[in-house]
């Protein structure tokens, strides 16, 4: 830092002081490095200070207040004013941008005004005296202006910004607002007395309490959280690049200020060339940067404020979650008025946030209902699954057993087993139209009257015909059932069935399975007294009785598992195990990961 301000300072002190750009590096170094920064400045100044010439005392006083006012420029940016976030020096919104302004004309008139004071108490008089205030003002000013921007902009891309540590002391606001308050006035009536002329013991003594005042101020603990936005915001892009217009202009004002110079008077002082040079930049300034800025305001406040507070919904937002609206709709509720694009995007949000609540809540309801209708669909299904045979009936004549899975929690498939007496053992096998409640209601209904039935009927075509009749007076939604109905008598070896429109049963006869050629009849319940034929045959082997879900299982290629792939299954499965499980696997392998969209079910029955 010492480097910095001795190689663009040196040669410069021209006229005692009067055009000394590295002045306004004080500002730079102090706000962006804090007091090392502010103690690097000021020892490259005492060494400027030192190889010019200067007067050891006017150095010394001179040092001392360029320290206070490079490190005041860092407490007042890290100060809260208005309540806004405080953040590390940046130039992101108008707000920022209005700190760095008022801070540098802050540190720039209290710097000025003291060592003008400083310049007529240690200096030997000259004729540019009358304008050493203006020319430490516009020195400070300018070049604290030029070289802030830049440097701010450089922060972003290599962190090298000084921040505070928080102190854990308490601070009296009151105290601190009183102190700075008086400082400024303080020097406002140093450069009152400068103008009037007053003696200069006054002066000495106003400069001294403004130096006691000074620091006084700088002891004022940091007490606040240094919040972090590292995202771009819209209207910092816009700042960005009207200061690069700026600077251009000022750029330009220099140029124009240089041929004056030469066009008008080639006689000129230099310090008041630099001097209109300074101020032409600052005229220029002042007629594009003031208005660019009140433009820039206006335009923050109207447009990127609204939609910087639409942005907020992104940290309420959560999946298959409420957001949080009382506090955004609070906060778009203040645009609603609005009659421009601001209005109708904030109607547009809040809209949003009430209908997308809404739709969580309904979603909420219908999960809650869902997993109660799972609920019960889980009693419905253990209550179906308890009307199912769960043991399989072994003896020295038989072997049964039997396989139900529906596709949903509830199906349509039934089956039974069980011995009507000593000598009878009744099958049956049904499978109800549709899935889901409904068939397994009806499935259920039908079983008990099956079981009904066979109390005081043992034919089964006639136990057919009366649970035919009873379903189709009762059918209002349409519904039929498939069913198989078989009488087996273990001492006659007779298998007597009926069957009313269901699938053919599998026997094995002569050591081949066979599908068994008989009377297919009509499914229960679409046609009233319908005549249904009983059937009977010797049964020495194996028979199986299954619903359609079996050889309708289909795979990737919208293949079926098919009637031929199933006997197929039997004759090769060449084992005294049971079949059932072998056949499942069998399927799985051939539908692979397709799901399974029809009930199965199937009765397995061996003679000894």
């Amino acid at each position: 830092m010492i480097i910095i301000e001795m190689i663009l300072s040196s040669g410069m002190l021209w006229d005692l002081g009067l055009y000394c750009p590295h002045v306004g590096l004080f500002f730079v170094f102090g706000l962006l490095l804090g007091p090392y920064g502010a103690l690097g400045a000021t020892l490259g100044h005492i060494v400027i200070g030192i190889t010019d010439g200067c007067v050891p005392i006017e150095i010394v006083f001179s040092s001392i207040y360029s320290f206070g006012v490079s490190y005041l420029a860092y407490k007042l940016w890290y100060s809260d004013f208005r309540n806004q976030k405080i953040m590390k020096p940046k130039l992101d919104n108008i707000y920022h941008l209005t700190i760095f302004l008022s801070i540098i004309l802050l540190c720039g008139f209290i710097f000025s005004v003291v060592h003008e004071t400083l310049f007529s108490f240690y200096l030997f008089q000259t004729n540019l005296e009358e304008y050493s205030t203006i020319a430490f003002f516009l020195n400070f000013t300018n070049i604290a202006f030029f070289t802030g921007i830049i440097s701010i902009w450089l922060s972003k891309k290599i962190d090298f910004i000084e921040t505070p540590k928080t102190s854990d002391k308490q601070v009296n606001k009151k105290l601190y607002r009183l102190l700075f308050y008086s400082l400024l006035i303080v020097t406002a009536i140093s450069l009152i007395s400068r103008i009037f002329g007053v003696n200069k013991q006054i002066m000495l003594v106003e400069t001294i309490l403004i130096g006691i005042l000074l620091f006084s101020y700088l002891t004022k603990p940091f007490v606040h959280k240094i919040e972090s936005q590292n995202r771009n915001s819209i209207i910092e892009n816009i700042i960005q690049k009207f200061l690069i217009i700026t600077l251009i202009i000022c750029i330009l004002g220099m140029i124009i200020s240089h041929f004056i110079y030469h066009l008008i008077s080639l006689n000129m002082d230099l310090t008041i060339y630099v001097m209109q040079g300074l101020i032409i930049t600052d005229i220029i300034i002042i007629l594009s940067f003031i208005p660019g800025m009140i433009i820039l305001r206006d335009m923050e406040k109207k447009v990127i404020e609204p939609l910087s507070s639409f942005s907020e919904i992104e940290k309420f937002i959560k999946e298959n979650e409420k957001i949080e609206s009382e506090g955004l709709v609070n906060l778009y509720s203040k645009y609603l008025n609005e009659r421009n694009e601001i209005g109708t995007l904030a109607k547009s949000y809040t809209d949003l946030i009430n209908y997308n609540n809404n739709y969580i809540e309904n979603i909420r309801e219908i999960e809650g209902e869902k997993e109660r209708i799972k609920t019960e669909l889980d009693i419905a299904s253990r209550i179906q699954d308890s009307n199912l045979p769960h043991e399989a009936i072994r003896n020295e004549n038989y072997y049964i057993t039997g396989y139900s899975h529906p596709a949903k929690e509830v199906g349509g498939d039934f089956f039974d087993y069980y011995e009507l007496d000593d000598d009878n053992l009744a099958i049956v096998i049904g499978d109800v139209s549709d899935k889901g409640v409904p068939a397994a209601l009806l499935a259920m209904v039908t079983q008990s009257m099956i079981k009904l039935a066979f109390n005081h009927e043992r034919d089964p075509s006639k136990v057919l015909y009366l649970i035919n009749n009873q379903l189709y007076k009762n059918n209002l939604e349409a519904m039929f059932v498939s069913l198989w109905l078989g009488i087996y008598n273990k001492k006659t070896k007779k298998l007597m069935f009926s069957n009313a429109g269901h699938t053919l049963p599998i026997i094995k006869k002569d050591d081949q399975f066979e599908y068994l050629n008989i009377n297919p009849g009509i499914i229960l319940a679409i046609l009233e007294d319908f005549e249904y034929e009983t059937e009977e045959i010797t049964l020495s082997d194996e028979l199986i009785v299954y619903t359609d879900g079996i050889t309708d299982a289909t795979n990737d290629y919208d293949e079926c598992y098919g009637e031929e792939r199933l006997l197929d299954f039997f004759n090769k499965f060449k084992s005294d195990k049971e079949p059932i499980i072998h056949l499942l696997n069998d399927i799985d392998d051939f539908i692979g990961k397709q799901d399974q969209f029809d009930d199965m079910t199937l009765i397995y029955l061996k003679i000894k």
